[in-house]
């Protein structure tokens, strides 16, 4: 019988990978009567579909466009989801509910994996100044980067400084057009590219000259970025790696249990 549950809200949903990676932790650790299911939530829906929420529901996973009605909505906002903007978690507690922002542990696992334990005083590159850019340089500077230069197209660039600046960050926009890109990618100890594999076609081999790529996207894969990181054996991971890690923490939140990192990793992989 199930007793707790807990849903990803989002438009278009269809494509979600949470049920699966949440699923599998319940059925790894006998949690026979929790469930998570995929609710369409269209721009503007999600407070009523939270405030409908009986309480079997233990939490939401939430992808845009509700993001950043999560944020407005909750009783309490965690000081990450605050500083990124945005929240992609839902928790309900004895006060009402509570938004955090999981995926800046997303990014911060994707890190780990790469070899970015601690990088104190380093350099590193974001590609792309959208919504995923903020929890990539909120991650960033947990890891002790203290020099964030944001590769991008445009002055939307400059939309990213005051995050940076209050993390303790310097900041320098590079455009794509930069004729020393390929070096400016040399100085930094990881990049963390959070924009479409075609955003970047012509730009792959410049980018994967930093020591260690993250790449938010996993289709197609594996993506152009990696590919070109593979060549010259540099550290390299994608987008499904984030999408792991940012579960583990939904997970432990909406259950208050250990997530079983290793089942959850091997049936997202799967995919691949």
């Amino acid at each position: 019988m199930i007793t707790h549950r807990a849903s990803v809200l989002g438009d278009p949903i269809e494509h979600s990978k949470s049920p699966l990676i949440h699923n599998t932790g319940y059925q790894a650790l006998g949690m026979d009567d929790w469930e998570y299911t995929a609710i369409q939530c269209p721009e503007g829906d999600l407070p009523s579909i939270v405030s409908a929420a009986d309480d079997s529901v233990a939490g939401f996973s939430v992808t845009m466009p509700g993001k950043f009605d999560a944020l407005n909505f909750a009783d309490e906002v965690t000081e990450r989801a605050r500083l990124v903007g945005s929240a992609n978690t839902l928790v309900r507690t004895e006060t009402g509910w509570l938004a955090d922002n999981t995926d800046a542990d997303g990014v911060a696992g994707a890190l780990r994996e790469v070899g970015v334990e601690s990088v104190a005083g380093g350099t590193a590159i974001v590609v792309g100044a959208g919504g995923t850019a903020r929890p990539a340089v909120w991650a960033l500077a947990q890891a002790g980067i203290t020099h964030l230069i944001v590769v991008a197209r445009s002055e939307r660039a400059y939309n990213l400084e005051p995050l940076a600046t209050e993390l303790g960050m310097t900041f320098h926009w590079v455009p794509f057009t930069d004729q020393n890109l390929a070096d400016v990618a040399g100085t930094a100890e990881v990049l963390v590219s959070t924009v479409p594999s075609e955003g970047l076609v012509g730009y792959n081999g410049q980018l994967a000259r930093a020591k260690r790529i993250v790449d938010v996207i996993y289709d197609p894969w594996p993506t152009p970025l990696v590919e070109a990181a593979r060549r010259t054996d540099t550290p390299a991971v994608g987008g499904l790696t984030m999408l792991l890690h940012q579960a583990l923490g939904q997970f432990e939140q909406f259950t208050g249990r250990t997530a079983p990192e290793k089942e959850m990793r091997e049936k997202l992989f799967e995919l691949l």
